[in-house]
């Protein structure tokens, strides 16, 4: 029913649209048609002012010849009635006429009009004055009259007086009146039937589309428009298909999302009940076995109960952190620093932790490395989640480096382990927001927050993690902070 509607209002601007077309086409058509009926009386009765001066003497003295002139100018007029014929002086002024049936209203005729006829002759369509019809222009012809070989005046000579124009309309009103109602009717309805054929068919192609978007509203998510690129609405339909493709996969991604989400949150929820439940049971063996433990004992308790604590703040923190990272909510400040001072600094700071698991720390670097322009406190952070990762999976004996080298236009940062490695099947999983650390290779389940910042914060620097691993042999890890060049 709408694409009914829709069809007819766009007939019906068509059909309006072809009717103000067609009244145009005759406007255009019958000034043309005067003008050109102008132009063919100029250039066939152009030369009769000169004949008028050849055949007299209009003017003796200045003054009009009115016994010799008017006879000859009455027989120019009953040779063709609508003629109108005028004496002027040199300045443009009219010093006699002989008019039918009207009174001359003007005393003067501008003369630019005739110099140029006298210049180019009547093979050019030039109008002037109408004496007889004052702000109107019509053709004339025009000569020069000379006395003693002195200009003396102008014969000028109106080719369409009022019976022409009377005539002249009276035929072309006619004329148009007849073949131009029949051309104008027959054109009309010709493209009518073509255009309403055409409205008919695009939409039809637009019902199709219609049903399809529909289709899809309603939940069919593989409607689509067959052969999209080929009817006579192309661009949208395959418009259509395209936007439907990307809904259905953001549809699909969601869905991902989803499930990914809700493991997250059994990742997490799990991880703080650990230490919760730790702490939880420590406090109520103080609660209620206070007086029967040692000193000793009660001090083992509550170092449990601090280590759990802090294990748990520093699970919220990587959850507050990932989340303000993941919302966009911190942006880097870049600026040019030492990368070997930064290495150097994190070096000190995990020297400690590393000799209490037995394992050896080891930092190589080379002289003169440039600057790195990035955010100081996020590759910083970036550093040491790596490092805490290295030393958490390393064990004791085990080996943890820290190398930077030059790279082109950028400096490599490289934290590698001697750990017992990760499987390649699980390799690409170990960034991920959403996934614990594969538990096959050795790691203890987590959450797997602290790669997953390392891989937002990199990614804020348009920089990638890559990871290298192979089972007993230990894993790298490795990205690029562009050098400073200023």
């Amino acid at each position: 029913m709408k694409i009914n509607k829709l069809y007819w209002k766009i007939s019906a601007t068509f059909l309006l649209t072809m009717v103000l077309v067609g009244i145009v086409y005759i406007f255009v058509s019958v000034h043309t048609a005067r003008n050109y009926f102008k132009e063919v009386h100029q250039e066939l009765y152009g030369d009769i002012a000169q004949h008028l001066v050849q055949e007299t003497k209009p003017l003796a003295n200045g003054i009009p010849d009115t016994t010799a002139t008017h006879d000859i100018m009455h027989s120019m007029m009953v040779i063709n009635p609508s003629v109108e014929v005028y004496l002027l002086d040199t300045t443009g002024k009219i010093i006699d006429y002989v008019v039918p049936n009207s009174t001359v209203k003007m005393e003067r005729v501008d003369l630019a009009p005739v110099k140029s006829f006298i210049a180019y002759g009547p093979k050019q369509f030039i109008v002037g004055d109408d004496p007889k019809s004052p702000g109107e222009q019509n053709i004339f012809s025009a000569a020069p009259i000379f006395e003693h070989e002195q200009l003396a005046g102008y014969a000028y000579i109106i080719l369409a007086g009022a019976q022409y124009k009377e005539t002249t309309s009276t035929l072309l009103n006619s004329y148009f009146l007849k073949s131009g109602t029949t051309v104008f009717l027959t054109a009309l309805a010709g493209s009518l039937l073509v255009g309403l054929l055409i409205i008919w068919l695009i939409t039809r192609n637009l019902q199709h589309i219609i049903e399809m978007v529909r289709r899809f509203k309603e939940g069919d998510t593989k409607a689509r428009i067959a052969d999209a690129g080929n009817n006579d609405l192309s661009v949208l339909s395959t418009t259509f298909n395209d936007m439907a493709d990307t809904i259905e996969a953001n549809i699909e991604e969601l869905k991902s999302v989803e499930n990914l989400r809700r493991e997250l949150i059994a990742n997490v929820s799990h991880d703080l009940r650990t230490p919760l439940a730790i702490m939880q049971g420590y406090v109520e063996t103080l609660s209620i076995k206070n007086e029967q433990l040692s000193s000793g004992e009660r001090q083992q308790y509550i170092d449990i109960i601090l280590g759990s604590s802090e294990k748990l703040a520093r699970l919220i923190s990587q959850l507050f952190e990932y989340s303000k990272l993941e919302a966009k909510q911190i942006q880097p400040q870049k600026e040019p620093f030492f990368i070997a001072e930064l290495a150097q600094d994190v070096f000190q700071k995990y020297q400690i932790l590393a000799r209490k698991k037995g394992i050896e720390l080891h930092l190589d670097q080379p002289q003169n490395l440039p600057l790195v322009f990035a955010d100081l406190g996020l590759v910083e952070r970036v550093i040491q989640n790596l490092m805490d990762n290295a030393l958490k999976f390393t064990p004791a004996g085990g080996k943890v480096s820290i190398v930077l080298r030059e790279s082109g236009q950028s400096v490599e940062v490289r934290i590698a382990d001697t750990g017992p490695g990760i499987p390649e099947g699980e390799q690409s999983a170990i960034f991920d927001r959403y996934r614990k650390a594969p538990s096959t290779s050795g790691r203890s389940a987590g959450a797997g927050l602290g790669l997953a910042i390392v891989k937002k914060i990199l990614e804020l620097h348009d920089a990638t993690i890559r990871v290298q691993s192979r089972l007993n042999e230990g894993t790298a890890f490795w990205f690029h902070l562009p050098a400073y060049g200023g």
